[in-house]
């Protein structure tokens, strides 16, 4: 059974490395469905992978854009070097990139964009060289396990992240507004704003029916899904025999990467190890990074509760920049562009650090302890692991929650 992380940059996959992924996903600029977000280019994969390799950890390649005939041709050119970077897989949607992929000597795995929802698409799948599928979104997860109980293949579901309003996301919402394509990457996301439904003879749809909120304007985020968290129902996802538990994220934070996937690593550890129990602290955990809510997706019932932006309970802010560490000592020299105190919460993020998420219990100003610190002074604090010049250090801050 896998973790399965994403990475949009170094930090992240380094972060989805530290804590407990068995495998990253991460996105090749002009092939993947996050062209606006943070994206490797292709000279950074056989770094990506070494780092991966290094630590027992496989790591697999977005190409799974719609395909037209010139991104065939640039995709020919380009999985040579990604089989050469010694990537474990490649994930496709379209049965021309398999093609290229298999030309090539790469396991390919479908894409959630090809939705597979039944066992006869399996089996068509094995014969055509895949080695995994990422299932529909859209089905249960009695659906799931009796096509998982036949498969010929691997399976993977998504278990944490944001959902989208179309089915499989192909959605041409974005495309209709701004002429920018989701199903190639480039999706601005028009669902997460408020909308307001009208009938054709001009009158108002009751909110109530559509068990949305009610203000003013009659407007609400009804197009907008909460994200999918199946962190309860750890025990049935394994006991079903799925093959790998997907994390969302490539357009997230490095520190989103790090606590969903520390929390899902420790859950998951939790009932293998015959100790399973909800620990209340990680949901506490889940909600202190990027969310929208939460729900349990298609896996129990069709979602119907919608959200309002981030619902995160807490933010973080830059505030100082490492400017040095002595190993011999874990101390890290910051250089402070914000006032820090004792007992603040830290996240430090750097794209060979990756995430570390720490609560300073000590601080030193040329060698004396001190309780706070202000801008633009520089403090010694202990840190049990290494960091490095110029990591980026935030001040996680809990959310004013307006009544």
């Amino acid at each position: 059974m896998e973790l399965l992380s994403p990475a949009g940059d170094f930090a992240a996959l380094n972060a989805a490395i530290r804590y407990g992924a068995d495998s990253v996903y991460i996105g090749i600029a002009g092939f993947n469905l996050r062209a606006h977000n943070g994206n490797f280019q292709i000279e950074d994969l056989k770094e990506a992978v070494k780092r991966c390799h290094d630590s027992n950890v496989k790591l697999y390649v977005c190409t799974n854009t719609i395909m037209k005939d010139k991104d065939i041709e640039n995709l020919k050119k380009v999985m040579p070097r990604i089989k050469s970077a010694g990537a474990d897989a490649i994930i496709a949607s379209d049965l021309g990139a398999l093609n290229v992929a298999r030309d090539n000597g790469l396991n390919v795995h479908m894409s959630v964009q090809s939705n597979i929802s039944n066992l006869e698409a399996l089996q068509l799948y094995k014969e055509l060289g895949v080695t995994r599928v990422v299932l529909s979104r859209e089905l249960s997860l009695n659906e799931i396990k009796r096509i998982k109980n036949d498969s010929p293949l691997e399976v993977e579901v998504f278990v944490h992240g944001a959902m989208c309003l179309a089915v499989s996301g192909r959605c041409f919402l974005s495309s209709y507004f701004y002429s920018k394509s989701a199903n190639c990457g480039e999706c601005l996301q028009p669902c997460r704003k408020k909308w307001k439904l009208v009938r054709e003879d001009k009158l108002e749809f009751d909110n109530n029916c559509l068990d949305i909120d009610n203000n003013v304007m009659g407007e609400s985020h009804f197009l907008s899904p909460r994200d999918l968290c199946m962190l309860d129902h750890i025990p049935e996802l394994i006991e079903s025999g799925i093959d790998s538990f997907k994390i969302e994220g490539r357009s997230r934070a490095a520190d989103y990467v790090a606590t969903v996937t520390r929390v899902y690593r420790e859950a998951i550890e939790a009932y293998l190890n015959n100790n399973w129990k909800v620990n209340p602290q990680w949901l506490e955990d889940l909600k202190k990074v990027y969310n929208r809510g939460f729900d349990t997706g298609f896996y129990f019932k069709s979602p119907y509760k919608t959200s309002k932006y981030n619902q995160s309970t807490h933010t973080k802010k830059d505030i100082a920049l490492v400017t040095n560490f002595y190993s011999k000592v874990s101390v890290a020299e910051l250089k402070l562009y914000d006032d820090l105190t004792v007992n603040d919460e830290l996240i430090i993020i750097g794209p060979t650090t990756g995430v570390l998420i720490l609560k300073v219990e000590s601080m030193q100003i040329n060698k004396v302890n001190v309780t706070q610190a202000f801008k633009g002074e520089k403090v010694a604090i202990k840190i049990k692991s290494k960091v490095r010049r110029n990591d980026i250090v935030y001040k996680r801050i809990k959310k004013e929650i307006s009544t």
